[in-house]
C-alpha cells in the first residue's frame, strides 16, 4: 500500500548523540526527593532498551514496504534516534540498579518474556502494532513533560534535562511507526484492539518495577500503601500526570486518527535551543 510521510515539513528529525553523566543524582530520590515520582520514572526507563529494540526491530521488518523517499529517511532517523534512547536509558538503568541494590535482570526478564511471546505466537505485524501504540503512549507523555513544567519540577538538573531530551526526540518522531504501519496495510480495528493490550501489559510491568523499587528501597507494606496512595494522587488526581492525558489517549481509537493531529510544533520550537545547547 502506498503511504507518505505525514510528518509536517518544517519538523526536523535530527538524531543527536547525547551522553549524560548521571552518577551522582542517581543514589537518591531524584525527583522532587519524593520516592513515587522518582520510582515511576526509573521503572519507565527500565522498559526503553527493550522495548526501543523492539520498536527499532519491527519498523525495520515492514520498511521495504515503504515507497516515500521523505518516509525512508525518517525511518533511517526514527531508528538512530532509538538506539541513542536505549543506549542512555541502559545506562541510566544499570547505574541505578547498581547504587540501589534493584533486580535489573528480573525486571528487564519479565518484558523480554512478553516480547518473546508476542514474535513467537504472533505475526510480525503485531509487533508493528504494539510499536505504534507504545509509540502513541510516549508521544502524549513527551508532549505534557514539555508542556507542563511542573511533571519534572524539583528533578536533579541533568535527569530532567535527559528526560526533556527524550520527549523531545519523541515529538519529532511521533508518526514515523504510524506512517510505516499504514503503509504496511495496517486497520483500524486491529490497532484498538492492540492499544488495549499494549495499555494491560504497560500497566502491569509499571507496577511490578514500582513495587519492586520500593520494597528494595527498605519501606514496609504500610509505608509503601501510603507512598501509593501519594503516587495516585499525583498520576490521577484532579491535575494528575495520566489523567492530563486522558482526551490524547482516548483520540488513538477514533477512526482517521493520526499522530500529527495533535499538532505541538510550537514545542519543539521553544525547546530547540535548550536540546541543541545539551547535544553541542
Amino acid at each position: 500500500m502506498t503511504a507518505l510521510s505525514t510528518t509536517p515539513a518544517d519538523v526536523d528529525m535530527t538524531p543527536r548523540n547525547m551522553k549524560f553523566n548521571l552518577d551522582d543524582a542517581l543514589g537518591k530520590d531524584w525527583h522532587d526527593n519524593d520516592p513515587f515520582k522518582t520510582a515511576f520514572f526509573n521503572a519507565m526507563s527500565i522498559l526503553f532498551p527493550i522495548g526501543e529494540k523492539h520498536f527499532i526491530d519491527s519498523v525495520a521488518k515492514f520498511a521495504d514496504q515503504v515507497t516515500d523517499e521523505k518516509l525512508l529517511a525518517e525511518v533511517r532517523k526514527f531508528t538512530i534516534q532509538e538506539a541513542m534512547h536505549t543506549r542512555e536509558h541502559r545506562k541510566f538503568n544499570q547505574r541505578l540498579c547498581q547504587l540501589r541494590g534493584y533486580d535489573l535482570d528480573r525486571m528487564e526478564a519479565r518484558l523480554t518474556a512478553d516480547q518473546d511471546k508476542l514474535e513467537e505466537e504472533l505475526p510480525p505485524i503485531v509487533g508493528l502494532y504494539s510499536t505504534v501504540a507504545y509509540e502513541h503512549f510516549t508521544a502524549i507523555m513527551a508532549d505534557r513533560i514539555l508542556r507542563d513544567t511542573r511533571i519534572l519540577e524539583g528533578s536533579e538538573p541533568s535527569l530532567a534535562s535527559m528526560w526533556r531530551w527524550h520527549a523531545f526526540e519523541e515529538t519529532e518522531h511521533k508518526a514515523v511507526a504510524f506512517d510505516v504501519l499504514s503503509a504496511a496495510g495496517g486497520t483500524h480495528d486491529i490497532r484498538k484492539k492492540t492499544m488495549r493490550l499494549v495499555t494491560l501489559r504497560f500497566s502491569q510491568h509499571m507496577l511490578f518495577n514500582i513495587n519492586h523499587m520500593l520494597k528494595t528501597d527498605g519501606y514496609s507494606f504500610f509505608q509503601r500503601l501510603k507512598i501509593w496512595s501519594g503516587g495516585i494522587r499525583w498520576l490521577f488526581g484532579r491535575e494528575g500526570f495520566l489523567r492530563s492525558l486522558k482526551n490524547e489517549y482516548l483520540d488513538y481509537f477514533k477512526a482517521g486518527f493520526h499522530p500529527w493531529q495533535h499538532d505541538n510544533r510550537e514545542l519543539l520550537v521553544s525547546f530547540e535551543k535548550e536540546i541543541e545547547a545539551l547535544a553541542a
